[in-house]
Formats: C-alpha cells, sequence, structure tokens
C-alpha cells in the first residue's frame, strides 16, 4: 500500500516560505504603502495627470521590493538588539528561524529584481538608484548614531520621489525637491510614533530613536515635523499651480494633524502607536486624491 504523498510539502522541501514572508512583512505592507504613496505624488505630478501604466508598474514594483529589502537590511543589522525587544524578539532572523545566509540570499535576490526594473527606465533613474540603496542600508546603522534616526529614514524614503520625478521628466527641479522635503518630514513625524512602541527597550539597549530624543515633549517634535510637511506641500501646489481640490485635501490633512499632535500630548500605548502610524497610510491616499484633483479641475 502506498503512503500518501503530504502536498503541502512536495513544493521545494527545504525552503522556510513562512519564515522568509515574515521577514519581508508580507502580512503588513504598511511600509510599502508609506515608500509608494510619495512616488505616486511625484508621478502623478511630473506627468501633470495620469502617468504611463509602464512608469505605474515600474514603480509599484519597486516600491514593494525596495521595501522588502530594506526590512532585511534592518533586521540583518539589529539582530543583536531585535532579540532584546519585546515587539521584535520573535522575527525570524532574532528569533534563529533563519539564518543570516538565508537572510542575504533573500536580499540579494530581491535587490536583482530591483535592478531588472532599472533596465526599463531612462539613465537618469539608474544614475539615481545606487543612493536609495545606499541610504537603506545606512538607516538601521544611524540608530547607534543620530538622535533623530527617523531622519534618515525619510531621506530614504523621499528619494523615491526623486527616482519617480526622473523617470517622467528626466531631470529635477524645484517641485521634486519641495516633495523630497515634504517626504522625508513626514516619515520623520510617523515614524516617530511608530517607535513609541519600543521606547521602553530601546532605552534599556541604547538605541535612539526621535521617541526617546523629544520625550514628554513628542508632541512638539512631531508637530514640528508636520508643519515642515505642511510648507512643502503648500510650495508644490503653488510651483505647480494646483486648484482648489488639492488645497480642501491639504486642509483635511491639516486637521487631522492635528488631532494626532493632541493625542500625544498625553501618554499613548503601543497598539494606539501603531494604529496611529498605520492610519498615515491614509493621508498619503488623501494627498494622492488632492494632487490628481488640483490638475484636473
Amino acid at each position: 500500500m502506498s503512503t500518501p504523498v503530504d502536498s503541502s510539502s512536495s513544493v521545494t522541501p527545504g525552503i522556510p516560505w513562512s519564515a522568509l514572508a515574515r521577514l519581508i512583512r508580507l502580512q503588513n505592507q504598511t511600509g510599502t504603502y508609506l515608500l509608494l504613496l510619495p512616488t505616486l505624488w511625484a508621478l502623478i505630478l511630473a506627468a501633470r495627470g495620469v502617468p504611463p501604466l509602464h512608469l505605474l508598474a515600474i514603480f509599484l514594483g519597486g516600491s514593494f521590493l525596495m521595501r522588502s529589502a530594506g526590512v532585511i537590511m534592518n533586521d540583518l543589522a539589529d539582530q543583536r538588539f531585535d532579540r532584546q525587544v519585546t515587539r521584535t524578539k520573535t522575527r525570524p532572523l532574532a528569533s534563529g528561524e533563519l539564518s543570516r545566509r538565508q537572510a542575504v540570499i533573500l536580499l540579494s535576490a530581491l535587490l536583482t529584481l530591483a535592478a531588472c526594473l532599472l533596465l526599463l527606465l531612462p539613465p537618469i533613474v539608474t544614475g539615481l538608484a545606487p543612493i536609495a540603496v545606499l541610504l537603506a542600508a545606512l538607516y538601521p546603522y544611524s540608530k547607534r548614531w543620530i538622535h533623530i534616526p527617523q531622519a534618515m529614514l525619510g531621506i530614504a524614503f523621499g528619494w523615491g520621489t526623486v527616482m519617480a520625478w526622473a523617470a517622467v521628466q528626466g531631470k529635477l527641479d524645484a517641485q521634486v525637491w519641495c516633495l523630497f522635503g515634504a517626504t522625508a518630514a513626514w516619515a520623520v513625524a510617523y515614524d516617530t510614533i511608530y517607535a513609541v512602541q519600543d521606547q521602553d527597550d530601546d532605552r534599556h539597549i541604547g538605541v535612539k530613536s526621535a521617541a526617546l530624543y523629544f520625550g514628554r515633549f513628542i508632541h512638539r517634535g512631531v508637530g514640528m515635523a508636520f508643519g515642515v510637511m505642511v510648507a512643502f506641500l503648500t510650495a508644490v501646489g503653488w510651483l505647480a499651480q494646483l486648484g482648489w481640490p488639492y488645497y480642501i485635501a491639504l486642509l483635511g490633512v491639516v486637521a487631522f494633524f492635528m488631532f494626532q499632535v493632541y493625542q500625544l500630548r498625553k501618554p499613548i500605548t503601543p497598539v494606539q502607536a501603531f494604529d496611529m502610524f498605520r492610519a498615515h497610510v491614509w493621508v498619503g491616499t488623501t494627498l494622492l486624491i488632492g494632487l490628481l484633483g488640483g490638475l484636473l479641475i
């Protein structure tokens, strides 16, 4: 009598698919959306409307690949720290479920796929791409040196707007640098809120974060970052001569920012911090709709 074959183990045995999926946070794509949305702002603004579909597809795929690569770089750099943090100690690398070799192999595959996408873009974008990889690699280590490492994350995420603009226009001008500044400031704000989840552990192990740096004045630090973002976005609207729908969307975002700053005046729980962080996907979506409306009105 033949022994039944378990179909779940018959496909490429030995590859820990579940752990690899958790390594790149496949179950939680908030980070991908927060990287993608500003690139969509840049694509739409540079194209003065709906950009070519192939560019949308390339930057959608590129955002997923680079965010996935970025979190692997982060986990490789922070493996020792992650073991000491309640929220991260069960991550595949920190727990020992995956080896560093397995993580590096997946990282190499993701970066290779991202490089292949560059072949479909103008040479100027290819020239800008290594900076994106360098910024992603530096961010995890900035937690050792810089009191506000979220600024490095913001620069890394903002670089996506520069690449997207260059893909459409073939050059860089004032509008894209305003988008870059807005994106960088936005990342400082929402990632400071995200860092509230790990304040006690970070303080214990000596990792720096804006949440620790601002302390009881975190509402002021986040509020300042929001203010810088809004200033840059107002400049974008003026330079691009956008219509009233854009400013309506921006006013809605400002109201939301004021509410979050008010929430931060009192201590918040890790669960509240994560929910506040995830809500920023809707901020990016609102601004995207406002940009389209402001261009088409």
